[in-house]
């Protein structure tokens, strides 16, 4: 068993992965083993690189490079337009619908009394600066549809008081869902049909 630690160790690392349990981690692993040349060697250094130079940007709270992300260095997306995620990957996600061309802000979660997450816990404050510093003419909310994103949806609108035009996504995003899990059209449909709060 001692000559196996190592696979073990792979398996318990990998079943700690979101979607993944023992039994799917058991699978992957013995299937990186089988193409171990193709599969399992490419992955340890990409994974070594990212450990290596991922960091989050400065500015907005994506997930890089380098300290300031690409989207915030492209000035063909300073439109005066600033997208609010609860996290990167619903970034990422407005970014495979590829509809809005404007600049994100990823606030690190949602205002949750619970799980004692306030402001501060949050880019909340960075997200005020940020309307002032970089001339933002509207602000669009794309909060996943739950009690918690509606929450911060409605302390952000406070805190900006009329200082810029906010919008959210309307129609097309359900109750309880989450970006990250949309498809496309219902992003870009969502995206289009954003309305004043």
């Amino acid at each position: 068993m001692s000559s196996s630690t190592g696979i073990e160790r792979l398996i318990d690392l990998m079943a700690k992965l979101p979607g993944l349990g023992p039994r799917s981690a058991r699978r992957a692993v013995l299937h990186l083993i089988r193409k171990r040349a193709v599969l399992l060697g490419p992955l340890a250094e990409a994974m070594a690189e990212v450990a290596a130079t991922a960091r989050e940007c400065l500015n907005c709270g994506n997930v890089g490079t380098s300290d300031i992300c690409d989207i915030c260095k492209d000035p063909s997306r300073a439109n005066a337009e600033l997208c609010v995620v609860e996290d990167v990957a619903d970034l990422w996600a407005m970014e495979r619908a590829q509809v809005f061309k404007g600049r994100y802000h990823v606030l690190g979660g949602t205002l949750s009394a619970l799980d004692a997450v306030g402001p501060e816990e949050l880019r909340i404050p960075r997200l005020i600066d940020r309307v002032g510093e970089e001339e933002i003419s509207e602000v669009i909310l794309a909060l996943n549809a739950t009690i918690d994103g509606q929450t911060t949806a409605h302390y952000i609108a406070d805190q900006l008081d009329s200082r810029v035009r906010l919008t959210s996504l309307a129609q097309g995003v359900p109750i309880g869902g989450e970006l990250d899990y949309l498809d496309d059209g219902t992003i870009t449909a969502a995206l289009r049909a954003r309305k004043e709060i």
